[in-house]
């Protein structure tokens, strides 16, 4: 049995926005092609949600890091000042309603934007835009050894409410 694991991610379901809320809907931009920097690397995560592992090639995004967030197992991408690049994969081919899935299953704290890559190809990404950022690097071979089997067995047991959610607001 693991101890210490604390998961503190809230899953938030996409719900209509007030008028003046000043929400905007993430996916209303279209996008094609996810950078993944954090927990979507891990074939387990994405199989748990998506129930499949997308077409995927290892990329990086100068500039950028991913950041461990306080009390959070999951990491953020901010700007890196002191220059660097964040390693991650770009998924392609998503489905509008693994493309709803996942922007369900990020974080509202994050915003959806379109950012250059390394290789000259641009990606979306789910930027950190709330404070709680640690001045170290979110370190993925600690996620996959620690907390790995429990993150993902909990996606997918969030899963089947998040599609469901999303096939009921589409009637």
């Amino acid at each position: 049995m693991k101890t210490g694991l604390h998961m503190t991610q809230t899953i938030n379901l996409p719900r209509p926005a007030p008028e003046n809320s000043g929400h905007r809907d993430r996916l209303a931009q279209n996008p094609d092609r996810l950078f993944c920097y954090g927990t979507l690397q891990f074939d387990d995560v994405l199989e748990a949600l998506l129930g499949r592992i997308p077409a995927r090639t290892p990329a990086s995004a100068p500039g950028w890091r991913a950041a461990a967030l306080e009390g959070r197992v999951y990491p953020g991408l901010v700007v890196n000042a002191l220059g660097g690049a964040a390693a991650g994969m770009l998924l392609t081919g998503l489905s509008d309603e693994e493309w709803a899935i996942l922007d369900a299953f990020e974080d509202r704290r994050y915003e959806l934007l379109e950012i250059p890559l390394a290789n000259g190809e641009r990606g979306w990404a789910y930027i950190w835009q709330d404070g709680e950022v640690r001045e170290e690097d979110w370190d993925a071979e600690t996620f996959e050894t620690q907390h790995l089997e429990e993150y993902a067995a909990r996606c997918a047991r969030i899963s089947e409410k998040l599609t469901a959610d999303l096939r009921e607001g589409a009637q």
